[in-house]
């Protein structure tokens, strides 16, 4: 079995986290780089990353949570926010982005920059920020398999509600929507869950072959 399937199964959605563990500044690099690195559609990353340190600030968020625990006990809380009515400008600022990094002039990738527009400026508001939120789920899980990779904890959350959690952190004066929470940092001892099998489909009743 592999290094990486083998961590997978170490993972779990950690219930209770140890207050006093706290995650390294170096690995915390390794997580940001992780999520910046992220497939995304078109490579746009229509979403910002919020990093959530300030313990009164969590406290303040945990009711927003439903009560649970993990916002206020792991060593960091992440949350995953849309840009919301995403359009003409996300897409120059990328293609800007993309000229420098691979040095060639703007004008010779505006045919891409043209497509993109086309696909995405004309949708309807709402289909809009439903794609964008979509993309932050994809962040997440590469949260969660360099969060194992590195034997670091992590529960995704989606138990929240978001207008609470955009009026705490000032989201909605960002243009910006929270969509996914995510705590990490190091299981407690005593939280019982560790010790339970994974349980997932068979095979059989999951993947199908054409």
């Amino acid at each position: 079995m592999s290094t990486f399937i083998e961590n997978q199964n170490w993972r779990y959605a950690t219930k209770k986290f140890d207050a006093s563990k706290k995650i390294t500044a170096e690995d915390l690099a390794t997580l940001k780089e992780a999520i910046r690195l992220t497939a995304s559609s078109y490579g746009l990353q229509p979403y910002k990353i919020i990093i959530v340190e300030n313990p009164e600030l969590r406290a303040q968020l945990q009711p927003a949570a439903y009560g649970q625990a993990q916002v206020v006990d792991a060593s960091h809380l992440i949350v995953f926010a849309n840009e919301l009515n995403f359009g003409a400008e996300g897409i120059d600022n990328f293609a800007r982005t993309m000229s420098e990094t691979r040095e060639i002039p703007l004008e010779s990738i505006q045919g891409y920059v043209d497509y993109m527009k086309g696909n995405i400026v004309g949708l309807p508001e709402e289909s809009r920020n439903l794609w964008s939120a979509k993309q932050t789920y994809i962040a997440l899980g590469n949260l969660l398999n360099s969060a194992a990779e590195l034997k670091i904890d992590a529960t995704p959350m989606e138990g929240f509600i978001p207008a609470q959690v955009n009026e705490i952190l000032g989201l909605d004066k960002l243009g910006l929507n929270a969509t996914l929470l995510a705590t990490i940092g190091y299981r407690h001892e005593e939280d019982a869950t560790q010790h339970y099998k994974k349980v997932r489909k068979y095979n059989e009743d999951l993947f199908i072959t054409l």
